[in-house]
């Protein structure tokens, strides 16, 4: 019987010749992440089961990204936590303020991740890691604490989708249109416990960061994992960046799908996921007259350089609306730092929007753009759930940062 990518990914990392859907297996595992938030309490779960040390200096890396800069004590205290831990433990990849970069995009930018690896984060968007041929999910913090002292993790073998992307995308369109196109297709619970697997002619019109926003977002379909084979794109991404070589796979072709699932790049139009869930999709077509108080370009979705890319393009000669607050966030300092030799920056001061440090921050209602009561912000981050991004009456609308620039310079939800 054949294994889909993710099986045969697993079965290396177990050990055995063949796993199958439902099999239950422990695996040795290649690297284990925390942030600010989870990691506090996989150590304490450390102390308390009496374990001290972690399996390997070099595989395990913790990101403090939440609500770094600090934002208030509780906030402080966790960081701390991390820190006397990291530092204490001899932690090679421990990414501080002035270091540290929202944790999916950073991590890949470090090298830190290779094909075929296997990685767990106590993130639930460690699945951002599938867009460079890795098996990656996100686990409790028990899991993360485990996995630190043991180096390996137990898993269900997860069934799987096989998503065939045909076709080249209008300029306009990137990998948010096809995730938030999908996950509108098979609902928030289409993929339950199974892996998305993204193959097709089209996957070569999609770049590495197009692939990582699509991965990134495979948690909001339930899918255990995204992921893409690695081919010429992830090379190309890794070249230089990594001395580790990395292991390609491919599924059988007698694998077995629960389903299949057609997408034509070529068809698809901006799009949007309407509060409160991100399978309540609409093309901006379909939008209507909906004002807006605040636009979020950034997030471990759509941070990378080809987003700013994306949003400046739209701001260049405008300005950001009278009443709409924009609030661009780099996702790493690397990104950041090119936005600046590229003018992007500038371009976003000009246009009246503000230029934050990389963070998490308002994506999971933290800090740098809470939202009061009944206001609405579109959104280039994941989620969109009720009270996610402040008060339990503001809304949230998911978008491209094409979209999301746009929206912030007609002053509603839109396209120029």
């Amino acid at each position: 019987m054949g294994m889909t990518l993710s099986q045969k990914i697993l079965a290396d990392k177990a050990g055995l010749p063949q796993v199958s859907a439902g099999q239950l297996i422990t695996a040795k595992l290649d690297l284990v992440l925390g942030n600010d938030i989870t990691s506090p309490v996989a150590i304490d779960e450390l102390e308390k089961a009496g374990k001290t040390g972690v399996f390997d200096k070099s595989k395990v890396a913790l990101v403090m990204d939440h609500f770094a800069p600090n934002k208030d004590i509780k906030s402080a205290q966790q960081c701390k936590k991390c820190r006397t831990f990291a530092y204490g433990n001899g932690i090679e990849h421990f990414y501080d303020v002035g270091e540290m970069g929202i944790e999916h995009a950073l991590l890949p930018e470090k090298g830190l991740i290779s094909a075929g690896d296997l990685i767990i984060g106590a993130d639930s968007h460690t699945c951002t890691y599938g867009a460079l041929g890795a098996f990656a999910t996100g686990v409790g913090s028990t899991d993360m604490a485990y996995g630190m002292h043991s180096g390996t993790a137990w898993f269900k073998v997860p069934s799987a989708i096989r998503v065939v992307l045909r076709g080249k995308k209008a300029p306009n369109i990137c990998g948010k249109d096809v995730i938030l196109h999908l996950i509108g297709r098979i609902g928030v619970c289409g993929a339950l416990y199974k892996s998305l697997e993204f193959t097709g002619d089209g996957c070569r019109d999609l770049d590495i960061d197009d692939r990582f926003t699509i991965c990134n977002m495979a948690i909001e379909a339930g899918a255990k994992n995204g992921i893409f084979a690695a081919d010429e794109v992830t090379a190309a991404y890794l070249r230089g960046r990594t001395t580790r070589r990395g292991k390609t796979y491919v599924a059988d072709d007698d694998a077995i799908y629960d389903s299949e699932v057609e997408i034509d790049l070529s068809t698809l139009k901006p799009t949007v996921a309407f509060p409160h869930l991100p399978e309540n999709t609409r093309t901006i077509d379909q939008a209507g007259n909906i004002p807006i108080d605040q636009v979020v370009i950034g997030s471990c979705t759509n941070g990378h350089i080809s987003d700013l890319r994306a949003a400046a393009a739209v701001f260049n000669g405008r300005h950001v609306a009278k009443g709409v607050r924009a609030i661009i966030i780099p996702a790493t300092n690397e990104i950041y730092l090119q936005a600046i030799r590229e003018g992007l920056v500038q371009t976003f001061i000009q246009a009246g929007a503000v230029v934050s440090t990389p963070t998490c921050g308002p994506c999971l209602g933290g800090y740098m753009g809470i939202l009061a009561e009944n206001e609405r912000c579109v959104a280039t981050t994941n989620r969109n759930f009720v009270g996610r991004m402040g008060h339990t009456t503001s809304e949230i609308y998911l978008a491209s940062p094409y979209v999301a620039a746009c929206s912030a310079v007609l002053g509603k939800l839109g396209c120029l």
